[in-house]
């Protein structure tokens, strides 16, 4: 390396009290010769070292991510099969004792066993010498839940007692379910499978791997549980309004699943959730060193295909009765497999048939309540994927049933995306799902804007499934109410804002109400609080929303559909579940202008809502019950039919 000499003799140092003004100059001098020296030889040496170009921290993070992919390298479509050396034994419940009972959260009954069963099952000194009643354990459970900071928090200790005490959680789900199911599931759980693999400290479901597609039935045999009834599976394509979280999803089918349990008594032991990794294309996720799923893209649409026929096929094979519900698969997947499925094996698609159903019960009572006859009505739908066209398919059918042709009925929807109003000549290959409604009298122009859709179509509905915070703004929700006011006194706009979860919301219920001076008939995906205003006179108006949630139908066709021993879900189960839920309100629910049912009631409901689906089962002829049984049914009525669904629900008592 070269060098440079130079001098640090007192001679050749000057301080600002002894320079002269010459030897100021002169040191000024020096000091700029030595920087411009010191200047050239740092250029040299940069040249001279090529490393001082490179950004380090981009080598580091690329390295890292070399580190992360564990599958680099390897054939990726060579599948072996794993051969299980023995069957898993498992100590029956009769048999168990001491910690075999309390460390099972179906047999454990927390501080409520009594003096003889904690004799019989050598529980004595294990837990506190204290007995206590269902309510007393609710009450700790309750206090710590409302302690908790934040919402994960709050799930994430609602999971450790589930996971401790089955029966104590749902218990506290059922009979808090306001409070509780919004913690379990929308909105909540959105932020829980953005974090899944952080927040991950135990199975909770069955995961299935593309890598290991040829064991599929040895992996469904592992399930502790025998004999489930049914299953909710995903693959993480598209969960809620988030997109592609691969494996991260399945806190989806595990929050769906307690909600079967919750709202329609499906024993928790007959319950499955499943989740297919196939990959994924979220970043985020594939740059995560804690993800828990396969780190590679997703594999080809064939190639998912040929793994859900595989998945298919072992799931009958092993559990012949179980009902299979998809969840959350993107749209262009979820209509193929619902299609593809649906004649040969006991399935159903909530997503598209369940949000279908459940706007339609809620549709039913808005229609009465607005004001605008049947054949004045008009829909405008924000949102074509999966969701957007299921609903709308089962509004269709709402007036094919009251007597219009189907044509005429398909008619009165106008379906928007992020491209416009969908029409046949806008230019675009529309995918297959939305061909039906797209519209073929718009005279060659094409509305890009909700704002112009809404001025061309002058509707009396405006449905949202977007999964866009905000995407109606007061000058769109105006443009409604004033359409609807052009037609008459007396008219109410029907606004749903449906999706999931509250930061996807269309709009909110506040600004619908404001917006419309509260006149809306307003129906949400996720929940929103009662919204009061003061008018003239310092009286208070208090507006109640509704909430169009799932979970007032999907519980009670997965049950009705077992019960019934269906062979398939059929179209008419679906809207069967839809009519039977547009008469579950009662005369208060009614009085305060809502279209569902209290969330409290929501097990009430469900238990109608299984009866008429499995009476429809029966008319189509998909019931396979005995001939007896129905004919026992048919002479006594919904009395005994019910009666039968009641004495076969979970109910928990400590």
């Amino acid at each position: 390396m070269a060098s440079y000499a130079y001098s640090t003799s007192a001679s050749d140092l000057s301080t600002p009290r002894s320079s002269s003004p010459s030897s100021a100059a002169s040191a000024r001098s020096s000091h700029s010769s030595i920087s411009q020296r010191m200047s050239i030889s740092s250029r040299r040496i940069s040249a001279s070292n090529p490393l001082s170009t490179v950004n380090v921290a981009t080598i580091a993070e690329q390295l890292k991510m070399a580190n992360l992919d564990t599958l680099r390298g390897y054939a990726q479509h060579h599948y072996g099969e794993v051969k299980q050396g023995q069957a898993t034994q498992y100590v029956p419940h009769h048999q168990a004792a001491g910690y075999q009972v309390l460390r099972e959260p179906l047999w454990n009954k927390g501080l409520s066993f009594s003096p003889e069963q904690r004799v019989a099952k050598n529980l004595t000194g294990l837990i506190p010498h204290v007995m206590e009643n269902l309510d007393k354990q609710c009450d700790r459970a309750l206090k710590m839940v409302r302690t908790r900071q934040t919402n994960i928090d709050r799930y994430l200790y609602l999971s450790t007692i589930k996971d401790q005490n089955v029966d104590l959680f749902y218990r506290l789900l059922i009979d808090n379910a306001k409070e509780m199911m919004p913690l379990v599931y929308t909105p909540t759980i959105g932020d829980v499978c953005l974090q899944y693999s952080t927040l991950y400290t135990r199975p909770e479901a069955l995961y299935i791997s593309i890598k290991q597609r040829k064991s599929i039935r040895t992996m469904l045999r592992n399930w502790p549980y025998p004999a489930p009834d049914i299953c909710v599976v995903t693959d993480g394509s598209r969960i809620l309004g988030l997109g592609d979280l691969g494996v991260n999803g399945v806190g989806i089918p595990i929050g769906k699943l307690s909600l079967y349990t919750a709202a329609a008594g499906i024993h928790p032991e007959k319950t499955l959730p499943i989740v297919l990794d196939c990959g994924t294309n979220n970043e985020t996720n594939l740059k995560d060193p804690l993800y828990l799923g396969l780190r590679q893209n997703r594999i080809s649409m064939n190639e998912q295909q040929e793994f859900m026929d595989e998945f298919m096929e072992a799931a009958k094979e092993v559990y012949p009765e179980m009902v299979v519900q998809f969840e959350d698969f993107e749209s262009e997947k979820a209509f193929n497999y619902l299609d593809r499925y649906r004649h040969d094996y006991k399935c159903f698609n909530d997503d598209i048939q369940g949000t279908g159903a459940v706007v339609l019960g809620g549709y039913i009572g808005a229609v009465n309540l607005s004001g605008v006859p049947i054949e004045e009505q008009r829909l405008v739908f924000m949102g074509a994927g999966s969701a957007g066209v299921g609903v709308a398919k089962q509004l269709v059918e709402y007036y094919t049933k009251r007597g219009l042709s189907e044509q005429t009925a398909k008619d009165k929807f106008w379906l928007v995306d992020t491209k416009g109003l969908v029409t046949k000549d806008r230019g675009d290959n529309l995918a297959d799902h939305k061909t039906y409604f797209a519209r073929t009298d718009n005279n060659g122009h094409q509305f890009r804007t909700l704002e112009e859709v809404i001025e061309y179509v002058k509707p009396s509905a405006l449905v949202g499934l977007t999964a866009t915070f905000g995407v109606f703004t007061e000058s769109v929700v105006r443009a409604l109410k004033a359409s609807v006011d052009a037609g008459g006194l007396g008219r109410r706009p029907i606004l749903f804002p449906l999706s999931n979860p509250l930061t996807k919301a269309e709009c909110t219920f506040e600004q619908a109400v404001q917006w419309t001076d509260g006149t809306v008939i307003f129906a949400s995906g996720s929940p929103f609080s009662s919204f009061s205003v003061k008018t003239a006179g310092d009286n208070v108006v208090t507006y109640h929303p509704n909430q169009g949630n799932n979970v007032y139908v999907f519980p009670g066709i997965g049950l009705g559909a077992i019960l019934s021993k269906a062979s398939r879900v059929t179209d008419n189960m679906i809207y069967t579940s839809a009519d039977a839920l547009s008469k579950t309100l009662n005369a208060e629910e009614v009085h305060k202008g809502l279209i569902y049912p209290a969330i409290d009631r929501v097990r009430e409901a469900n238990v109608i809502v299984a009866r008429e689906v499995m009476k429809a089962a029966r008319l189509d002829g998909v019931s396979t019950l005995p001939e007896e049984q129905w004919l026992e049914w048919e002479g006594w009525g919904d009395v005994a039919l019910t009666k039968y669904i009641t004495e076969r629900i979970y109910d928990p008592i400590l």
